[in-house]
């Protein structure tokens, strides 16, 4: 009988070692791996020595970056454009149509603030009108946006997996919903594109948008935004970087020919798409994680999230998250049963070593790969005293 064994790869060693804390806070900022550390010392040694800088550094490696997070999330190149954050993209959406003051955007009850930075100005301008739904139950559900919609909703604006407290939507149902209702669905996958399985064509949304400085592994300030190719063709025009112009490229003749944008996402690309700071080891990043696999960090996070809900103190801990698995994004969060020691936890968390994030009264607990079943054992040891 053969026996076959599975080598255990220790993905602590692809980070610095952190100064004795258990991190536990991706969800918020992620640490940059040490390929991508050397990446952006690379960087700094271009405009150090500007002479030494890579002549196609403008176009190539933008391009490597798109192909990249494309190939992440299952979409064409040309569908993705790079952004600073998860907002650019709102706002391409926002900017990219005609709206009418009796169109009706959706957007669920304590959505991160981005959607009502994005669509309520557009309301107090007249232009639309913002309607806020709000749960039935203790969570939002896709059911309470699905019965929220009317014949004027023309767009749903939602996470992929909320923010503060790692609801996941059901995506694919939301947007056939939407779509029988003449309406589009607009996905933030900022707290789960990288860490949660998916590709754009199976959701079924007409946009994503995300930042890349969580789940993605990137510098802050990076993003993307990704639109159907049949929606991209329906925007309207609006001003855009230079570099979005055809054949932008041969910019040293540039100007001697036609002035014509392409017709492809590249048309929301944040100016000066070619930062290297941030793409330089970003892409490294991506190069990591499309190693790793990001089905390897969800099952490594399923771990270590069964782990902790599994030992939480319950006579002083409350699951503030959906218990269910297939209704949860890869992490967890959690507050102190009585409501008002929530903030006291948290204070008392982060002098023991163990980093997470305060959120809307409740504790986010967000693992990665660099994470182990003892920083799991820290903090419930801290829950427990």
């Amino acid at each position: 009988m053969t026996t076959q064994t599975h080598s255990v790869v220790d993905w602590r060693t692809e980070w610095f070692e952190l100064d004795d804390v258990a991190y536990l806070n991706i969800a918020g900022q992620s640490p940059l791996p040490r390929a991508a550390i050397r990446a952006a010392q690379a960087a700094i040694e271009w405009k150090k020595y500007p002479h030494k800088m890579p002549e196609d550094v403008y176009f190539a490696l933008p391009g490597r970056v798109r192909e990249k997070i494309a190939g992440l999330i299952g979409a064409a190149p040309e569908e993705i454009a790079l952004t600073t954050g998860a907002s650019a993209g709102l706002a391409a959406v926002a900017n990219g149509y005609d709206w009418k003051p009796e169109d009706e955007v959706l957007i669920a009850a304590g959505e991160f603030p981005a959607h009502f930075a994005t669509w309520l100005p557009m309301q107090e301008a007249g232009r639309l009108r913002v309607r806020v739904v709000q749960p039935r139950g203790r969570f939002i559900t896709t059911d309470d946006l699905i019965q929220a919609i009317t014949p004027s909703t023309r767009l749903i604006s939602t996470a992929l997996v909320r923010f503060d407290n790692g609801v996941r939507c059901d995506a694919k149902r939301l947007a056939a919903a939407a779509h029988a209702a003449g309406a589009m669905l607009l996905l933030d996958a900022a707290q789960c594109a990288g860490a949660l399985p998916f590709r754009v064509t199976d959701l079924g949304a007409d946009f994503v948008a995300s930042s890349g400085y969580k789940w993605l592994l990137g510098p802050y300030g990076t993003g993307f935004f990704w639109a159907s190719g049949s929606r991209i063709a329906e925007m309207r025009p609006s001003p855009a970087y230079w570099m979005a112009i055809e054949n932008a490229s041969e910019f040293h003749k540039l100007s001697q020919g036609t002035m014509k944008l392409e017709r492809t996402a590249r048309r929301w690309d944040t100016p000066e798409t070619a930062s290297f700071f941030n793409l330089a080891p970003w892409e490294a990043s991506l190069d990591f994680l499309a190693r790793a696999g990001v089905q390897t960090v969800w099952e490594h996070n399923q771990r270590l999230i069964a782990q902790l809900i599994e030992r939480l103190p319950l006579d002083r801990c409350v699951l503030a998250s959906p218990a269910e698995e297939q209704d949860r994004g890869q992490f967890v969060c959690i507050a102190a049963r009585k409501p008002e020691r929530t903030p006291e936890l948290y204070e008392k968390l982060r002098a023991e070593g163990v980093i997470v994030s305060l959120r809307e009264g409740s504790l986010r607990v967000s693992p990665y790969l660099y994470n182990t079943e003892r920083d799991i054992d820290r903090l419930l040891r801290v829950l427990t005293i």
